[in-house]
């Protein structure tokens, strides 16, 4: 953890002078950084703490539905070769920082930016409680309990706003680094070590599986069950139309999620995403350890149940090798959460300083921009933190909806970006249907929805909507701003717009 301190501070270093840089520089890393710091903060972005306890809780509890993750993720940087260029181009024409700067800037409403960081702060919320859970969870497993939960609560807490604060994206993708360096070899090791110890290797682990646990390996898996943390379905069965529907959800999701953002803007170039959506699916394969170490636990420690199919994997090593090596398990593990977890405090900390506090008068200046937004990152990080010690389930109930409801603002932003014609009312309504659907049947224990991804259902809604009211609604008057100021475009040399004219 000093390490981590340490790599997070010295990220600023000689950048800006004392007080780090402006806004941009601490909020998308003064749009400096190359290949490989893409690479790594965005690999650990979605590389988080479900990925040890969530992904192989999953396989053990349910096997195959629990693919869905490496099914999204790959899609969704396959979506993003596209979609990165085109959103990281917008920002750089237009200085713009985040999500809620690009819908301001499109629909020329400073207070609609301000009511998307306001829902997105709502769907985001719940992600810090979890990683701050998820860390408190791993530290208190490979310490054998030395260190109870509430105190590494507050140390993924501290660790995290110390050098989020001061360094802002830039820390987080060093801190990426030492990450990914023990994820890798982490990992690496217990896919080889784990199944040769246990079964005498894969094979013999898969015949087991076939033999005894054959649901486990067809969809919709094994048993009902409801939502995970990153918004994968609800109650019911998760069978080929969830898995498809759920993919196709979460990859057009994923491309425009306010934390995905922040690393598309913190880009040097367009050719470092590109070549960062080829490089990414490499870091996938390392989801399939956890997920089939999950299902290896069915065999050692058979009858988990609830909140301890989580800690499948960690239950097969903790008393398996030496306290030291625990502890680099434990510490990917940890990082794991505190890398992700800085990167959405970072964001939300960025939209209410640039797109709500900013609609205060003294604090509408650059340099008080980024203040702010500091301020807001310790106020959101204490709020989550004490969430976590005297109401836990409150946010974790909401968790529920996050994903799917921030799968709402797909229309409103990538369709607004490459349509002219779409509205401002036409938009919103499609935001306010959608969230209001995807709600109504999470919370009500109908997800999946038909046998579908209640939030692709509310996805189709939304859509349907904001494309009703654009076309029978009046057109907007007044936005007399040539097409290549309202619309993304491929930053390609010699692109055109995406649409062109004012239809």
């Amino acid at each position: 953890m000093v390490v981590t301190v340490a790599l997070g501070l010295l990220a600023v270093r000689g950048r800006g002078g004392r007080n780090g840089g402006g806004l941009a520089e601490w909020s998308v890393g003064g749009r400096s950084l190359g290949t490989v710091f893409i690479w790594v903060l965005m690999a650990g972005e979605g590389y988080t703490s479900f990925s040890y306890l969530g992904a192989a809780g999953w396989g053990y509890n349910y096997g195959a539905p629990v693919m869905y993750v490496v099914a999204y993720t790959s899609c969704g940087y396959a979506l993003g070769y596209v979609v990165g260029p085109m959103l990281w181009d917008y920002a750089r024409r237009h200085g713009l920082v985040g999500i809620t700067d690009m819908v301001s800037h499109r629909y020329r409403r400073p207070w609609l930016g301000a009511a998307v960081a306001v829902v997105a702060t709502v769907f985001l919320l719940p992600y810090i409680q979890l990683q701050i859970t998820g860390m408190g969870v791993v530290v208190s497993t490979v310490t054998y309990g030395a260190v109870s939960l509430e105190w590494a609560y507050f140390i993924a807490f501290a660790v995290t706003t110390g050098f989020v604060v001061v360094s802002g994206l830039r820390g987080s993708a060093w801190v990426s680094v030492l990450k990914d360096v023990l994820v890798i070899g982490t990992l690496g090791f217990l896919a080889v070590y784990v199944p040769i110890h246990y079964f005498g290797g894969y094979g013999e682990l898969f015949d087991r599986l076939v033999e005894q646990r054959p649901q486990w390996l067809t969809l919709p898996g094994h048993g009902s069950h409801g939502a995970d943390a990153r918004g994968a379905g609800g109650r019911g069965e998760l069978g080929v139309a969830w898995f498809a529907s759920t993919t196709v959800l979460n990859a057009l999701t994923v491309v425009i999620f306010p934390t995905t953002v922040a690393g598309y803007l913190g880009a040097r170039c367009a050719d470092a995403l590109r070549r960062n959506a080829i490089l990414l699916p490499a870091y996938n394969v390392l989801l399939f350890v956890p997920m089939l170490l999950g299902m290896a636990a069915l065999f050692v420690v058979p009858g988990l149940a609830g909140a301890d199919s989580n800690l499948a994997l960690f239950k097969l090593i903790v008393d398996l090798l030496p306290a030291w090596a625990v502890g680099l398990v434990g510490v990917a593990a940890a990082l794991s959460s505190i890398v992700p977890m800085a990167v959405f405090m970072l964001v939300i900390g960025t939209m209410w300083g640039r797109s709500v506090l900013s609609l205060v008068p003294r604090w509408s200046s650059g340099e008080r921009q980024k203040l702010a937004s500091q301020v807001v990152v310790v106020a959101v990080g204490s709020v989550a933190l004490v969430m976590t010690y005297v109401a836990p389930n409150t946010l974790v109930r909401l968790s529920l909806v996050s994903y799917e409801g921030m799968a709402q603002l797909v229309p409103m932003l990538l369709l607004g970006l490459v349509w002219r014609r779409l509205t401002m009312v036409g938009a919103l309504s499609g935001l306010v249907a959608g969230v209001g659907l995807v709600s109504g049947l999470v919370f009500t224990g109908n997800d999946p929805a038909w046998g579908v991804n209640a939030g692709t259902v509310a996805l189709a809604v939304n859509l349907a909507v904001a494309l009703a009211v654009t076309w029978l609604g009046p057109l907007e008057r007044g936005d007399g701003r040539p097409d290549e100021e309202v619309l993304a475009r491929d930053p390609l040399p010699g692109a055109v717009p995406v649409v062109s004219g004012p239809g």
